[in-house]
């Protein structure tokens, strides 16, 4: 059965190699398998019949049984169609093609009675189906069904008529010549234990269902499956990380943490912080290789925590690092470490890309001598020439936007592999942390630190841009600063949105000098003219930063209060957390105000409501999971992102996947390899589905 499915899509009955380079292109589908793997996406019931005088223009498909009693070709050029007038006994309806018209005729003549289906419309106050499917009820499919399967497909599908049901069709003609029934993935005593469906109904129904019930059920065991072995992957490879990798055992807590706990702390740590620091400090002393993620939002003091940890790692004799995907957010790592720990004896070192060879000499001999307890750096940190004494302890900030081989760089750097503190601001909901960092340990700061007040968020329109002009204007007054964020750089025809260059102009001309001063930071600036105009912003030379969405991570700048972001529904929603995110570092009251016009769509609305009502990052990442799905959440869409879900939804099947989750569990901890008789069925389907597996928690 699996070498049928391997086959070229091509060799299917009804493709062909024009077909087949279409698939291939627009759907990724190149197999056999491919396409019994390209799943509906709704069901339509094509049991039930209407009547022409039931049919109302708010309803959604129809289907109607007829005869066309005539033909005719109306209007010109492109507004050219070929109309047929459709009659049961209670009444008429337009049938209308605007693509592919010679054919009909030919093929349903007038007074042959016919099956039509599509979705009324009202043209002119007449009723009509445009493209409507037709069907010979004399003919039946021969993979029948009363439910009909509805697939997604694009305009270049459609154009040469590959359209749903086409594809409905193709899936037709490989289900009736399958050479047998579909081997089974999941023991029986599974199944059993579920109540799933076995894998051949589960393939059949979920193309060809009788009812409802027959794909609810196909559908569970499908989804099932799919998160079931990616869990089970994932933790099989933790267990063996596990077993395989031993740590640095940090069994000190000395002079360096305790001083700085004890007189340098700058505030009481949070019940959050406090729980993290437990789990770390249980991790290092393991006697295991640490690889945690630390997820914690916007200012909930994750920088402080990482610190700490790397306090332990100097008190038992080794070196740590922190590396950070931008010169200013190192920069500023460095700023607020070095503030934290003036006045004791730690050398704290920045190394970036423009890190002058002068000041790069003693950086590599005191790594070297060891003198050089913490560095913090870019990309720079993984050269080859950079080499740690003892390196015990790596921190990654912004970890996503790394690459997995640069990650692996840093630990080669080390005698035995160093713990490892993975830090992100992006909060990502539990079902993709599950999925994507399953094989890390994760902690979360889901507390702000004292003193800190909960942003204020408004929604404003263009037409109230005065008044949040002179708000603004009351704000600056008291000696606060201000980003405005714009969506793109230039004036785009296709797409009615502020621009920046626009936008700095009329701000200049609303905020004119020398009361008012304005810097201006986009993607397209030179590093250098971006770092003045960013410098002038933090020493409070300029009162207001116009810029584009690269303000996005890291700047902390506590006397800015006030964040405005313009056409507010072109961002995505966890880019408009992270913007949000910018202000509120300091004591003042800080707010932030989405500009969005009144056209919105549904996601579009959804987004503004969402940002308007909260400030948890996680409620607002859950909520983006369930309105984009897992590929476009901030910082996933990297090299890495280790599978490819043909069914299940992370932001939909939270519970199929918790479901899963616990399974493989249970199952890796009584057989961590796959080894009993019961579990054999596991170890095989894991081996045919990762040949050229990466180890993934290694790498971090």
């Amino acid at each position: 059965m699996q070498q049928y499915l391997q086959q070229d899509i091509q060799f299917l009955s009804g493709v062909g190699p024009k077909r087949a380079d279409l698939l291939r292109q627009e759907l990724n589908i190149n197999t056999f398998e491919d396409l019994l793997t390209y799943y509906p996406y709704r069901y339509v019931d094509r049991s039930r019949f209407y009547t022409i005088s039931e049919v109302s223009s708010d309803m959604p498909f129809i289907q109607l049984r007829g005869k066309v009693h005539g033909y005719a070709a109306v209007g010109k050029g492109r507004g050219k169609r070929l109309v047929a007038d459709f009659r049961d006994e209670t009444g008429r309806i337009e049938l209308v093609w605007f693509k592919g018209a010679k054919w009909i005729p030919e093929n349903h003549p007038i007074g042959k009675e016919l099956v039509v289906f599509g979705r009324p419309n009202v043209y002119q106050r007449k009723l009509n189906l445009v493209h409507p499917e037709i069907e010979d009820p004399g003919k039946k499919h021969v993979v029948s069904s009363k439910l009909q399967a509805v697939y997604s497909t694009t305009e270049k599908l459609k154009d040469q008529y590959l359209t749903s049901k086409a594809i409905s069709k193709l899936m037709a003609n490989l289900i009736k010549s399958l050479p047998k029934k579909f081997e089974e993935t999941l023991p029986a005593w599974l199944l059993q234990k579920l109540n799933l469906v076995n894998l051949d109904t589960a393939m059949r129904k979920i193309h060809f269902p009788d009812e409802a019930a027959q794909y609810k059920r196909a559908e569970l065991r499908l989804k099932f499956e799919e998160l079931f072995y990616i869990q089970l992957n994932i933790l099989q490879g933790k267990s063996d990380r596990n077993k395989r990798f031993r740590g640095n055992v940090f069994e000190t807590v000395g002079a360096s943490f305790n001083t700085f706990y004890k007189e340098h702390l700058p505030f009481e740590l949070t019940g959050a912080q406090k729980k993290v620091m437990k789990e770390l400090r249980r991790d290092m002393g393991s006697g295991r290789q640490m690889n945690r993620l630390l997820q914690g939002d916007v200012g909930s003091g994750k920088t402080l925590v990482a610190l700490m940890s790397m306090l332990i790692a100097i008190d038992n004799g080794f070196q740590t690092c922190i590396m950070a995907p931008t010169e200013i957010l190192a920069q500023q790592h460095h700023k607020s470490i070095s503030r934290f720990l003036q006045g004791m004896d730690t050398r704290v070192e920045l190394l970036t890309g423009s890190t002058k060879k002068a000041d790069r000499e003693p950086i590599h001999e005191g790594l070297l001598d060891g003198s050089l307890h913490i560095l913090i750096g870019t990309h720079a940190l993984i050269e080859e020439v950079v080499q740690f004494r003892k390196l015990g302890l790596v921190v990654i900030d912004e970890q996503h936007r790394f690459g997995v081989a640069q990650r692996a760089r840093l630990w080669k750097k080390a005698d035995v592999i160093p713990h490892v503190l993975v830090m992100t601001a992006t909060p990502i909901p539990r079902t993709l942390a599950m999925t994507l960092y399953g094989d890390l340990d994760v902690s979360v700061i889901d507390e702000l630190p004292p003193g800190r007040k909960p942003i204020i968020t408004r929604r404003s329109y263009d037409s109230k841009r005065l008044e949040v002009f002179g708000f603004l204007k009351k704000q600056l007054a008291l000696g606060r600063q201000a980003y405005i964020v714009y969506p793109l750089i230039k004036e785009s025809e296709s797409m009615d949105y502020k621009d920046l260059e626009d936008g700095y102009e009329s701000i200049s001309r609303a905020f004119p000098p020398p009361q008012y001063q304005v810097s201006v930071v986009h993607g397209k600036m030179k590093p250098e003219e971006k770092e003045i105009s960013m410098n002038h912003f933090i020493k409070g030379r300029t009162h207001i930063m116009v810029a584009t969405t690269v303000i996005e991570v890291g700047v902390d700048i506590p006397n800015a209060s006030i964040m405005i972001i313009e056409s507010a529904e072109r961002f995505g929603l966890s880019q408009l957390h992270q913007l949000r995110g910018r202000v509120g570092r300091g004591a003042d009251q800080s707010y932030c105000i989405l500009m969005a016009g009144f056209k919105l769509s549904d996601d579009g609305r959804k987004r503004i409501e969402t940002m308007v009502s909260t400030n948890d990052g996680f409620e607002i990442a859950e909520v983006d999971l369930k309105l984009r799905g897992p590929g476009d959440i901030e910082g996933t869409q990297q090299s890495g992102v280790p599978f490819n879900l043909k069914i299940a939804h992370l932001g939909k099947d939270g519970q199929i996947l918790q479901l899963a989750r616990d399974k493989a569990e249970l199952i890796i901890t009584e057989d961590p390899d796959l080894q009993m008789e019961k579990n054999f069925i596991f170890a095989k389907h894991i081996k045919k589905g990762n040949p050229q597996r990466i180890d993934w928690g290694k790498i971090s």
